[in-house]
């Protein structure tokens, strides 16, 4: 019971076996837990230019509680803050991810 406690108290001195091992299984569980295990993704930038379609996509949350009719409206004036320009928004469409069943973003199409 003491050498639990004493583990969990981090009673251990600095340059002991015990605390090479306590920050070995640390780093261990940092670095070799994969992300899937706590659903941790790499979060890219809220609206990014897509010139190859012609368009934006917009993440989720941006859009997340807008009417369709409002999306259009709303859309065109993100894209406008972010990227500063007058750019008119025809159509928003979502992006599924089919493996959890959410929407990831919002396509959004400008003119050609």
């Amino acid at each position: 019971m003491g050498t639990l406690r004493r583990l969990i108290f981090w009673e251990f001195p600095r340059t002991s076996w015990q605390w090479d091992i306590i920050v070995t299984l640390i780093l261990a569980f940092i670095f070799l837990t994969p992300r899937d295990v706590f659903r941790d993704q790499p979060r890219a930038a809220s609206i990014q230019m897509l010139p190859a379609q012609q368009g934006y996509l917009i993440e989720p949350k941006l859009l997340a509680n807008v009417a369709g009719a409002d999306q259009l409206r709303m859309a065109t004036d993100l894209v406008n803050q972010r990227f500063k320009t007058h750019t008119t928004i025809l159509r928003v469409e979502p992006v599924f991810d089919e493996a959890e069943h959410e929407i990831t973003g919002y396509m959004a199409y400008t003119k050609p």
